[in-house]
């Protein structure tokens, strides 16, 4: 038979311990997992440990599975299962017929705890969890072994099954291992096994009031599940020793041995599942899918094509020290890959009226506009021209300085698509502010090229007044001000300008009139999609991300 050979493996070091495993003969197929609480939705640190996890089976002879650790039905929600599975699936990966549960294996995990309870290596303990706390010991003094530590093993089943019967109240008992209180691994001192919970659990109702920790059901439904790699972030790896001692001292049917790596940490974010549902909860953004928060399906709604963050996470790679990444990275991501696939549109954000007057009242023409200057294969749309239009405001000023080239009286510019306009004129309102701009325009230079070879020195973008379609335009920058906020203290770090809503822009009609969720590049603006929250009568378009980075040197400036 041919031995399975890996494909398109990266160089870091856990494709090089799982390759030497295939050349060792070890494994004859990789097995992972990505094994989510259901507790909150995911976020962009998750999407490195999917990426790793379901790109591993694909590089090798391989399946990943995705597992849900259900094992605390306080905080979990049918939702969140929901959500996991819809940002699995947009990243690009798919687990087929590999979807598991912690608690598919409850069962299971109860007879072995059994069993450990019977080779006298668990007992039930009826210390508070103040007490136990406090009995652990510290880095530098041993713990205390529990007053409940030697009950007989009759007496620890005894109250264990009761403790499945219901008989408890919460906090009343638990159920530890017995292994060393003089560890100097702290997670060695006795760990606890079993909590009572009285609450409905999602999927098995409750059948259960008796729950696993995640030390004691991880391993063991890896080892169910033939799990060969249990990759994890570092903050397991004192976890470890813990994980190996269950695999050694249950009769489980794989020995599955776990392998950590270094978490994404970004600038300007915080990634606590803690402080998401802070700012969830207490109102600081919208919801999970708020356009600012760093989950999956907010960055989903803010329009982030899913194969710029998988080109994201190849590019950091996979380390075993933590570090972290500067945002600027995943922002070159994003727009690398939507200045290439995405198509050209043109929008006015902040509206300033113009009215040609020398084109022809009730004259429109078509011109034509290219979608994607990159893609001929992309095509092109037709724009209508007529005697009135809208520039944006910033592109006319009424006193400019010496380098200021756009629009203003008697200065000529070229219309994007249509034809040299020169400014004759500034119509203001009672409190002095510009509302309108009287223009001529050459008729010779349609297309925007003057045949006597006359130059100037800005092209700007508008749309024709009679069919541009209002619409709302939300600027969303960064959700914290500090490179490094406090998750201690995060809304003191909060950007109060973290979003803009822009309620009177105007987008050409091929916009409003798409229904289409993939982003589009608003010509000299930025890329941007449709919002959930648009309407027939009035679209919303939310920016993905700006042509250039701008938020960190205004940060900068303070």
């Amino acid at each position: 038979m041919t031995e399975p050979v890996a494909t398109e493996v990266g160089r870091d070091f856990i494709r090089d311990i799982i390759q030497a495993d295939l050349d060792q003969g070890k494994y004859r197929e990789i097995v992972t997992r990505f094994p989510p609480e259901p507790n909150g939705y995911l976020h962009i640190g998750h999407a490195k440990s999917i990426a790793l996890n379901f790109g591993i089976a694909q590089e090798f002879p391989g399946r990943c599975h995705l597992r849900f650790d259900d094992t605390n039905p306080v905080k979990e929600e049918q939702e969140y299962i929901d959500s996991i599975q819809a940002d699995v699936r947009w990243l690009g990966f798919d687990w087929g017929k590999n979807l598991f549960f912690a608690s598919d294996y409850f069962d299971r995990l109860y007879e072995w705890a059994e069993q450990l309870i019977r080779d006298g290596l668990a007992y039930v303990d009826d210390q508070t969890q103040e007490e136990i706390r406090l009995s652990r010991g510290t880095l530098t003094e041993p713990g205390r072994n529990s007053p409940f530590r030697d009950r007989t093993v009759e007496e620890n089943l005894d109250l264990f099954r009761r403790m499945k019967a219901g008989e408890f109240a919460n906090g009343a008992r638990v159920l530890r291992a017995k292994i060393d209180m003089a560890a100097g691994n702290i997670n060695l001192r006795d760990p606890v096994l079993y909590r009572i919970l009285h609450a409905h659990h999602p999927r098995t109702g409750n059948a259960w009031c008796i729950y696993p920790s995640y030390d004691y059901a991880h391993g063991q439904s890896d080892a169910i599940e033939g799990i060969t790699h249990s990759i994890c972030t570092l903050e397991f790896e004192d976890h470890r020793p813990l994980y190996d001692w269950f695999i050694e001292k249950l009769p489980v049917p794989s020995e599955p041995h776990q392998y950590e790596f270094a978490r994404l940490n970004l600038t300007y974010t915080l990634l606590s599942k803690r402080v998401l549902t802070q700012l969830v909860r207490e109102g600081h953004v919208a919801g999970w899918d708020d356009p600012r928060m760093p989950t999956m399906a907010g960055m989903r709604r803010r329009g982030v094509p899913p194969a710029a963050l998988r080109e994201f996470v190849k590019r950091i790679g996979v380390a075993k020290a933590n570090s972290v990444v500067d945002v600027g990275m995943l922002e070159f991501c994003i727009r690398e890959e939507l200045n290439r696939t995405a198509q050209r549109r043109m929008a006015v954000l902040k509206p300033l009226k113009v009215v040609i007057e020398n084109y022809p009242e009730g004259q429109t023409e078509e011109l034509e506009a290219i979608n994607h200057p990159d893609d001929a294969s992309a095509g092109t749309r037709k724009i209508a021209f007529g005697r009135e239009l809208y520039i944006e405001r910033d592109d006319f000023m009424e006193n400019p300085p010496k380098k200021f080239f756009r629009l203003s009286p008697g200065n000529e510019v070229r219309l994007r698509y249509a034809y040299f306009v020169k400014c004759t004129g500034v119509i203001k309102n009672e409190a002095g502010e510009v509302v309108e701009l009287r223009c001529t325009y050459d008729p010779a230079t349609k297309g925007g090229n003057a045949p006597d070879g006359r130059k100037v020195k800005a092209t700007m973008h508008w749309v024709p007044a009679a069919t541009s379609v209002p619409a709302e335009i939300r600027i969303y920058n960064q959700l914290f001000a500090n490179p490094s906020p406090d998750a201690s203290n995060f809304a003191a770090d909060l950007n109060p300008e973290s979003l803009e809503i822009l309620a009177d822009a105007r987008v050409e009609p091929s916009v409003a009139e798409s229904n289409a969720t993939e982003p589009m590049q608003f010509e000299r603006q930025g890329y941007f999609v449709r919002d959930k929250d648009s309407t027939p009568g009035k679209p919303v378009f939310s920016r993905t991300i700006g042509l250039r980075d701008t938020f960190a040197k205004e940060v900068a400036k303070g």
